[in-house]
């Protein structure tokens, strides 16, 4: 895992991402992150992240960026391994996301953050796209935080 994140560096990236259409909001975060701290992750898990976007899979739910934001914390600090009690630590961190965005935008549900803007319109891009690199800069200072708790 790389020592010296740059925040700026991964919103950034995750922006990229979205805006030249080569992954969508959720994808696009876990990419971001997975990149920016150098995780020994398979790019698999952006495959994970495919069903998220525009509200999981188009349905207007959970906001992708958000959703693709508690993949990057639970490539960060899940458990793969069964009762270990790392998943109390995603959970906490992954709720703290959620309170945050929450709290910013006063909801998660996709179709109420886009109401009224047309799929796919230059107004939808640029606040899904300023989403996504919200998120991943977020997600960027919530791990440098906590892996500075860590004690090696």
């Amino acid at each position: 895992m790389k020592k010296d994140i740059n925040i700026s560096e991964i919103r950034n990236k995750a922006e990229e991402y979205y805006r030249n259409g080569d992954f969508y909001c959720s994808e696009a975060i876990v990419k971001a992150i997975k990149d920016g701290f150098v995780l020994p992750v398979s790019d698999d898990a952006i495959s994970m992240a495919s069903g998220f976007p525009v509200g999981i899979g188009g349905a207007g739910c959970t906001c992708g960026a958000v959703a693709g934001g508690v993949m990057a914390i639970g490539m960060l600090f899940g458990r793969s391994k069964p009762k270990d009690s790392k998943v109390n630590k995603a959970m906490e961190l992954s709720k703290e996301l959620h309170d945050t965005f929450q709290n910013r935008h006063k909801t998660l549900c996709c179709r109420v953050l886009t109401q009224g803007k047309e799929l796919g319109s230059p107004e939808h891009m640029k606040q899904c796209i300023s989403f996504t690199g919200e998120v991943a800069e977020e997600v960027a200072k919530i791990a440098i935080r906590e892996l500075k708790n860590i004690v090696a």
